[in-house]
């Protein structure tokens, strides 16, 4: 059996290399990534969630109205489950009318519609729409705090901690380029149905136009989102998305000197990862991998594969060096149910492991009858014992 599975892991590798090997007899030479003039930043692959560069990513620091990223996908999940929806029209209190900062200026004692004011965070980066939002869905702006600390938890962004739904200076108010590009993957995997919001280059309330303050908007076509900041703590700080063919990347940085700095080192990071760099769907979810070897089952072998798609972000060229290889269970015994785990899928680009997950059982495989396990019992012992 142990013959059975090697074999099956290297018709596996084999299976990743020879197209790549077919199409490309010498890989791309990638030179070493632009500097950036920020105190940190990062850019990633949102399908493989690959870093392809970085710089500080995990530093602490002030986001400033980056902040209204997360304001912005609570009420995108709020929307999502049901619990408020676009027309519902939100009071406007007088703590939201005399928030400072940028604003989308409303009116304390109207009413505007959830639709308004979501598009008053994203495109003018209102911060009395942002309070007026967080008091309509928690009841005040502390209580919504507590939500986003809880929802940044949950997306893994572990150096991240808010104090209130605007990103207005604040002490314990901060989070990294790292966690604000894991919230940017969040936002447009999670509720793609409003992810069209953050490209929209104006936006008019109360009679009054503002335009998105992200300038790579109108500059490169291939970007549609997501989020400036300013602040003279934070200086000048973006969160940029842009699809180019089948190719999504994630940049973020934090400050910069200037409006124009921000979109500039962007630029040159989108520009650098597009140019240099790849993302292959290397499995597909519910493929079948392999067939492995099952005792004891009313069948003698089960289809294995992933759960859901598997993505790697690689140099150009390089698909041909792609080593993969699954470690399957020694002994697998019916009954299996589908979804069980029954090993490992691993990955790996010159010594570098990008992919280890577990592979699972794609079909249920129910016991066989008594004469079944008894007779693969028997061979197992004898396998065993010769091994």
């Amino acid at each position: 059996m142990a013959f059975k599975i090697f074999t099956r892991m290297f018709f596996l590798a084999l299976s990743l290399t020879v197209f790549a090997a077919q199409a490309s007899a010498q890989s791309v030479l990638i030179p070493s990534a632009p500097q950036i003039a920020g105190s940190s930043w990062v850019l990633m692959d949102p399908l493989s969630g690959r870093v392809i560069m970085e710089h500080n990513s995990n530093e602490r620091l002030p986001p400033a109205s980056l902040t209204k990223m997360m304001t912005a996908y609570i009420v995108e999940r709020e929307l999502d489950e049901g619990r408020i929806s676009m027309s519902d029209m939100v009071p406007i209190s007088v703590k939201a009318w005399r928030t400072e900062g940028s604003r989308t200026f409303l009116r304390e004692g109207t009413s505007a519609s959830v639709q308004d004011l979501l598009k008053g965070v994203i495109i003018q980066s209102g911060n009395d729409a942002s309070v007026a939002l967080a008091e309509f869905i928690a009841g005040s702006e502390e209580a919504f705090v507590d939500i986003m600390n809880q929802q940044a938890q949950l997306l893994g962004m572990t150096n991240t901690h808010f104090q209130n739904a605007t990103g207005l200076p604040a002490q314990d108010h901060f989070s990294t380029a790292y966690d604000l590009a894991v919230l940017a993957r969040a936002i447009i995997q999670d509720y793609p149905e409003n992810y069209p919001i953050y490209a929209e280059k104006h936006f008019t309330y109360n009679n009054i136009r503002q335009p998105n303050r992200n300038a790579l908007l109108w500059r490169d076509d291939s970007v549609d989102g997501l989020k400036t900041g300013h602040t003279d703590e934070a200086g000048y700080c973006l969160v940029a998305s842009a699809k180019r063919g089948e190719t999504r990347l994630i940049a973020s940085v934090m400050g910069t000197s200037s409006s124009a700095a921000r979109a500039q080192e962007v630029q040159k990071m989108l520009n650098y990862g597009f140019r240099y760099y790849e993302t292959e769907r290397l499995f597909r979810a519910g493929q079948e991998l392999m067939a492995a070897d099952v005792w004891g089952g009313a069948v003698n072998n089960v289809s294995v594969g992933m759960a859901e798609d598997v993505y790697v972000t690689i140099p150009r060229g390089s698909r041909a060096k792609l080593e993969s290889t699954v470690d399957l269970d020694s002994v697998i015994k019916a009954p299996i149910k589908m979804g069980e785990e029954l090993g490992r899928v691993r990955v790996v680009l010159d010594g570098e492991t990008l992919v280890e997950q577990p592979v699972l059982a794609l079909t249920e495989i129910e016991q066989g009858g008594l004469f079944k396990r008894l007779w693969d019992s028997i061979k197992l012992f004898f396998i065993q014992l010769f091994n």
